[in-house]
């Protein structure tokens, strides 16, 4: 493999030990049972004592086919605006992750907005955190990782699209993960109102207006762009309806309701 990418965050975000997050993990995705076929899905990303349950809870909702696109913000600022993790495998203390060659190859040839490209992930948690619950999923999954920053509401649109059309001719199931947390630093009371704009526009496979109402009102949903791109790949590729799954905040763990952090579970059929 030519490029292996060590973990990041484990030991902090989530547990580094194997048998801890093995465990934890098939806690939060509880026993199963409701799995279906799904196009998309957002999850969030904060350290797994906040947001593992919500990240759990929307996993368990779909069954997880061999190749997943995940979706993350860029919160370092390192590298391009569409990085691509340029190949090889992703190593978790769980196991490790491939990289879907394939599927990399076709989205890089399809639109000039993604580019193989190191330095965006290489610290960068918001991904990484998504992939032991895949794994859990599907111990055979294989990835396509990329980082997205500083994207206009078209460029999400258009590249959304150039995803769609690449799935589309691979002729094969492939679950689109975007990963985001909601609101920062505010009031519960006025984060989930605020998060509550975010999540109608995607219950109504809006992305467009995802992206406007984000922008217009200034919700500090740091993976927007992701979850806009999400949501026009799999509205390209005929989902039907969009639910959320669980809402919560860090002050359901903290206890601190002053300032706290959204976190949201969506799937797309």
């Amino acid at each position: 493999m030519s490029e292996m990418r060590t973990p990041a965050v484990a030991g902090r975000f989530y547990p580094g030990d194997e048998r801890i997050l093995k465990a934890q993990v098939e806690q939060f995705l509880g026993p199963g049972g409701d799995a279906a076929p799904a196009l998309g899905l957002m999850a969030p990303h904060a350290g797994y004592v906040y947001s593992g349950a919500v990240a759990g809870e929307t996993y368990a909702q779909v069954t997880v086919p061999d190749r997943a696109i995940v979706l993350a913000p860029n919160h370092t600022g390192r590298g391009v605006r569409g990085s691509m993790w340029p190949g090889g495998a992703w190593r978790l203390p769980v196991g490790t992750v491939a990289v879907d060659e394939e599927l990399r190859e076709k989205l890089l040839r399809a639109t000039p907005l993604l580019e193989p490209d190191r330095r965006a992930h290489e610290h960068e948690h918001s991904l990484e955190v998504q992939l032991p619950f895949l794994l859990a999923r599907n111990p055979a999954v294989r990835l396509t990782a990329i980082t997205l920053a500083g994207l206009g509401r078209d460029e999400c649109l258009t590249l959304g699209r150039a995803i769609a059309s690449v799935v589309k001719d691979l002729g094969a199931d492939v679950l689109i993960c975007a990963s985001s947390d909601m609101s920062h630093y505010i009031p519960a009371r006025e984060a989930a109102a605020r998060d509550r704009l975010a999540l109608d526009r995607m219950v109504a496979l809006d992305a467009a207006g995802l992206f406007e109402v984000v922008e217009r009102e200034d919700i500090s949903m740091c993976g927007f762009i992701p979850a806009t791109v999400m949501l026009a790949a799999t509205v390209a590729l005929g989902a039907k309806q969009a639910a959320v799954v669980r809402y919560a905040n860090s002050g359901d763990v903290s206890g601190d309701f002053d300032a706290v952090v959204g976190y949201a579970g969506v799937v797309v059929r």
